[in-house]
């Protein structure tokens, strides 16, 4: 029998001034894919988010979007005897019975519905979370009244929101969060939010809303919306008291150099003036500053993707499948460094920073769960101790202060123990390329840069780069075991080839120490220049909505 699949619901970000062709764009953007010129099969095509998700064959999704319509003017009840209440069938977002009894007939497992908000009005924050507290209900009780049953399991929704679509999630999240005793709340109304480049702490180069209506004709409509964009504000820290942030994954884009704005890519170089970075760094995805897509507490991503148009984070595969894997995931994996040593650099006539980065790639497909790189701008540090030690203080604590304080030292470690990522894993999730290797495969790159802040030696030095393989198998009469490879061509079919594979040091595969406990191994990591332990851990997601 397949397993439940929550609704999900896809929130669009901002529209600009004038929003009548967002109004005539069906799916808001979330139908846009993106080509990838000589790849192939999964890696050349994707589809946009909607017609991926409909042929998810994992966790398959169907289209309820024209279930319910959105209105700028409150709606009667249609004529017609409906198996549905009045109260959902009129006012400004309201269930369509016809299509409701078409759609819905087999329950709302598994349905997809895209949050129309720009055909609401007037254009406030606030009115458009009472319309996503809203639509939530709709499904909520359109999942009780289940044609020829007693009704399904309501879990929970799923949501994607891009851009301002996470603002937007978190005022709901407000408004859900002050229900009527006996009624459910948020935390269990929905289940988890992925946010797609959400300026969670505002935008660093916002100008007062006022400022631009006086400015610019048209952008009054918008006032409110560009508001909630200020970096001043600390809205943002409430987030944990609505709903829980380990429950929220934060996408962040690092491609600047891909979004189409060269004035908002600018003004972010021109703000890391005040943040120490001078001229040399933006980062951001283009228009939101790294720093500012992501939330205290909340697990997070890096992507290389820019904020919006072709190729961005709301039209590329990583997204997708970074969501499918948060809201899906069969196990939680963990990755710190546990020691480290610098064996070269520390050039004596100048000042080295070193910077500590690693990318994580699945099998079979082109695209990272995780990116760190010197284009990214993203990597850990600076750090000085040739141990890693010293560098930026805790992220958590920095992502507390307001977008606008001064400084950004937001490029310290992800959490206690030197946490470099964490992220989900489906292993239901199968290549569809011809594939030998079993169990769940991960390539990392790893990477260690120097750079002298005198300007005296090279700023991008190159001290240590390379590629491991690690592949978790579940062996016969035990637990799970974990092999470091150190070439692709060393994964094997079973685990009796690999067993005996690790025995020749020189074939290029080991077997990780450990475990250190259950669940729980340590990696080693060499070379010329570098030497580290990283510490990984995979644990099985049994109870998601409790965490």
């Amino acid at each position: 029998m397949t397993a439940f699949v929550r609704p999900l619901i896809l929130v669009r970000g901002f529209g600009g001034p004038d929003v009548g062709g967002v109004r005539r764009n069906a799916y808001q953007g979330f139908n846009e894919g993106t080509v990838y010129p000589g790849r192939r099969g999964e890696n050349f095509i994707y589809e946009g988010f909607v017609l991926r998700a409909l042929k998810y064959l994992e966790h398959p999704y169907r289209d309820a979007t024209n279930v319910v319509g959105y209105y700028a003017r409150p709606q009667p009840v249609p004529p017609g005897e409906w198996d549905w209440d009045d109260d959902l069938l009129s006012g400004n977002v309201v269930l369509d019975p016809g299509m409701a009894e078409r759609v819905l007939r087999d329950g709302v497992g598994g349905t997809l519905w895209i949050y129309r908000y720009y055909d609401l009005e007037p254009r406030t924050i606030e009115g458009y979370g009472a319309g996503l507290v809203r639509l939530i209900e709709i499904i909520r009780r359109a999942a009780a009244v289940r044609n020829g049953t007693d009704g399904e399991p309501f879990p929970g929704v799923d949501i994607v929101a891009h851009s301002m679509g996470g603002l937007v999630v978190r005022d709901a999240l407000r408004q859900m969060r002050a229900a009527p005793a006996g009624e459910p709340g948020a935390r269990e109304l929905v289940h988890r939010i992925v946010t797609l480049g959400t300026p969670h702490r505002g935008i660093a180069f916002q100008v007062l809303p006022r400022g631009l209506v006086e400015l610019l004709p048209g952008i009054g409509a918008a006032a409110d919306e560009l508001a909630a964009f200020d970096p001043d504000s600390t809205e943002f820290r409430r987030w944990d008291g609505w709903f829980p942030v380990r429950r929220v994954l934060t996408v962040v884009g690092t491609d600047y150099r891909g979004f189409g704005v060269a004035v908002a890519s600018l003004a972010n170089r021109i703000v890391s003036l005040t943040d120490g970075g001078g001229l040399v760094y933006n980062r951001s995805d283009g228009l939101v500053k790294q720093a500012s897509a992501q939330l205290p507490g909340a697990p997070r991503t890096f992507v290389h993707k820019c904020h919006g148009g072709p190729d961005s984070l709301i039209t590329s595969r990583e997204a997708f499948e970074i969501a499918m894997r948060f809201f899906h995931g069969t196990h939680h994996v963990r990755l710190c460094l546990e020691e480290a040593e610098v064996l070269r650099g520390k050039d004596f006539f100048g000042r080295s920073e070193f910077y500590f980065g690693v990318s994580v790639k699945p099998r079979g497909v082109d695209f990272d769960l995780f990116h760190q790189s010197p284009e990214a701008e993203n990597c850990y540090g600076p750090f000085h101790a040739k141990e890693l030690t010293d560098g930026p203080p805790p992220l958590e604590g920095e992502l507390h202060q307001p977008l606008s304080a001064e400084g950004d030292r937001t490029t310290g470690w992800a959490g206690p123990g030197r946490l470099i990522w964490e992220g989900w894993v489906d292993r239901t999730v199968r290549p569809a390329t011809s594939d030998r290797a079993s169990g769940l495969v991960f390539r990392l790159d790893v990477y260690l840069g120097e750079r002298d802040s005198f300007g005296v030696g090279f700023s991008d030095n190159v001290v240590f780069r390379k590629q491991y393989y690690l592949q978790l198998l579940a062996e016969d009469g035990g637990g799970p075991a974990l092999y470091l490879h150190t070439g692709e061509e060393h994964l094997a079919d079973t685990g009796e080839e690999l067993a005996a594979a690790t025995r020749d040091r020189a074939s290029g595969v080991t077997r990780a120490v450990g475990p250190v406990q259950e669940g729980e191994w340590r990696v080693p990591v060499r070379g010329t220049g570098f030497e580290a332990t990283l510490a990984v851990t995979f644990t099985e997601e049994l109870d998601p909505v409790k965490d």
